[in-house]
């Protein structure tokens, strides 16, 4: 018969568990094939040191472009709304997103929507970019395994809906030196939006716009 101390020991135990067991990057059975290749990316850290999937040619020198064509981040693949994450939430997140990137770039940048709309001589990088996932989900829940007294109390929390969710938001991007046709530079990145409270919480763009921000800042680190 475990004790009161035994249980309290077993959920602190079984939530630091949980918490390590939650990825926070892309997995590979989670890649939309929205990239041209997703060899030799390599995990990273971005300026704001959160993790991030990335690849970057030895080459590529953002000083060498005067010019970014882009237009807005595509839904990819087709979206699937349901009753969770309807399309109006995710046309407002595709906006949200879309006005921020172009909020970074133009700082720096002339900003076309696409190569051919850029000045004769220009130097241009294309931007690519998809939204290519948004969930929430229990991550990590095969820990109470070795955690059978914590099982109890987290697979009734589970099964009643109250279990805290992460929202999760995917983007995947990909940079094109428009004068060779080279691909120069690879990203996939996963972003963590609030915490909703159990699994019938709807999932709206406002869950996303901090997340959001902090990845254009991240951004606009690399592009300065």
């Amino acid at each position: 018969m475990p004790t009161y101390a035994t249980f309290c020991g077993a959920l602190a135990l079984g939530s630091l568990l949980l918490a390590g067991c939650v990825s926070k990057t892309t997995e590979q059975t989670q890649y939309s094939g929205f990239l041209p290749g997703y060899q030799n990316l390599q995990e990273a850290k971005s300026p704001s040191g959160q993790p991030v999937l990335r690849w970057v040619s030895p080459s590529f020198d953002s000083a060498n472009y005067d010019t970014v064509a882009f237009d807005k981040l595509v839904l990819y693949p087709a979206p699937k709304p349901d009753d969770r994450v309807d399309l109006k939430t995710l046309q407002e997140l595709q906006l949200y997103a879309s006005n921020s990137v172009k909020s970074v770039l133009s700082k720096r940048y002339l900003l076309v929507p696409e190569r051919q709309a850029a000045p004769p001589g220009s130097h241009v990088l294309e931007m690519h970019a998809a939204i290519t996932g948004v969930s929430a989900s229990n991550e990590g829940m095969h820990w109470y395994e070795v955690v059978p007294v914590a099982a109890v109390v987290g697979a009734v929390s589970a099964a009643s809906g109250h279990r805290d969710q992460n929202t999760e938001l995917y983007v995947e991007a990909y940079f094109v030196d428009a004068g060779s046709g080279q691909t120069v530079a690879k990203v996939v990145r996963k972003v963590f939006g609030e915490t909703l409270s159990n699994e019938s919480e709807k999932i709206t763009a406002d869950d996303f716009k901090t997340a959001i921000r902090g990845l254009t800042g991240d951004m606009a680190a690399f592009f300065k």
